[in-house]
């Protein structure tokens, strides 16, 4: 028996000693590729962090980034405790039916407010007195339609819908609730995919007084895809498929990356490829960005202030116009638009999702 104590007592600590001179020794990761994240780096040490404690919060923060083996652990305490323990949610993330989503709760009311704040800074700065015509939708976040039937709390998206709508009277509110439902969005991502909502793509196009294609090649990028939710989960779920809608129009259309001064196209293969393959549809997270319609029958123009789910939906309003630009405002404030758009006389669609009206400190 003694013999046996001593065994195990040396295996724990050579397994101790082991794990503690590979967390010492091997390099900082800079991100994780599974959270989609940065991570913590050896925080600066200076007397004023140790003096008020901020050094040891973050080497504490640095350490539980940085720790061996971290993806596995998180893999094992999260199957543990969905499988083992019943946990509805491990972390703010649970699985319903094969869905994947993040608890959105409770409703915050004055970040609402303040979104509605934002956009009206927007409207009385560039559109005011002006012959533009406004509009508002609303796309509902996955909670709205699986949070109750996974029995996690969410927020009221009638409430939160009515309250933008109160802030927000100076704009034409298009509902496109009504048309998505769960089978819309991606099983492990935020997004929706863009083969399901054409029928969306009609709704605000038919609210704006234009038209849009219903004839379109389907296409399917050749990688597999794990939404941002399946790292954050770190549980064994399966991969999905990007498929994406194109047609001549959308092949000729000239598109311009104002951020980063150069020209791209709809599809950007090449980031389809990358960590994130929903980057796919226009390039990804871009503040400002234009698409020009070759084959337009109209001078109609459209410019969007959207955030991630506007990249996937533009291209589907583009047979309705002579050009169309993407506007994020996550991204560049307000006040440096002018230097880029002359607002006369455009459709101007401010589509927004419910993450981020109820976060909205993102918006500048």
């Amino acid at each position: 028996m003694k013999k046996k104590y001593i065994v195990t007592t040396i295996v724990t600590a050579v397994f101790l000693l082991g794990v503690s001179l590979f967390a010492w020794l091997k390099p900082a990761d800079a991100f994780s590729l599974s959270e989609r994240r940065s991570l913590e780096q050896f925080p600066e040490i200076s007397f004023d962090s140790i003096i008020s404690g901020s050094f040891m919060k973050d080497f504490e923060d640095y350490t539980l980034d940085q720790f061996p083996l971290r993806d596995e652990f998180r893999k094992i305490k999260a199957f543990v405790a969905m499988n083992f323990f019943g946990a509805k949610e491990n972390n703010g993330i649970y699985v319903y039916d094969g869905y994947v989503s993040k608890t959105e709760y409770p409703l915050d009311e004055e970040s609402v407010v303040k979104a509605g704040d934002k956009l009206e800074y927007v409207y009385n700065e560039y559109l005011k007195d002006t012959e533009t015509k406004n509009y508002l939708a609303i796309i509902p976040d996955k909670n709205c339609f699986l949070a109750d039937k996974g029995g996690v709390l969410s927020i009221d998206y009638e409430e939160m819908i009515s309250l933008i709508r109160e802030n927000t009277g100076f704009l034409e509110y298009i509902d496109i609730t009504e048309n998505l439902s769960i089978d819309d969005f991606y099983k492990t991502d935020t997004h929706w995919k863009q083969e399901n909502i054409v029928d969306v793509a009609q709704v605000l196009c038919n609210g704006m007084g234009t038209s849009s294609t219903q004839q379109y090649t389907e296409k399917t990028l050749d990688k597999e895809f794990y939404g941002v939710y399946y790292g954050q989960s770190a549980l064994p779920l399966e991969s999905e498929t990007i498929k994406y809608l194109t047609n001549e129009a959308i092949e000729n259309c000239v598109v311009y990356d104002y951020q980063n001064g150069k020209e791209t196209s709809v599809y950007d293969l090449e980031k389809g490829m990358g960590k994130d393959p929903y980057e796919l549809f226009l390039s990804g997270p871009i503040s400002l960005i234009s698409i020009e319609n070759k084959n337009a029958k109209t001078d109609k123009e459209l410019i969007i202030f959207r955030d991630s789910f506007g990249s996937s939906i533009a291209p589907l309003l583009i047979d309705g116009y002579k050009k169309i630009t993407l506007v994020d405002i996550r991204y560049i404030h307000p006040n440096f638009l002018g230097q880029y758009i002359e607002f006369n006389n455009q459709d101007v669609l401010f589509l927004y999702s419910t993450s981020v009206l109820n976060n909205s400190e993102t918006i500048k």
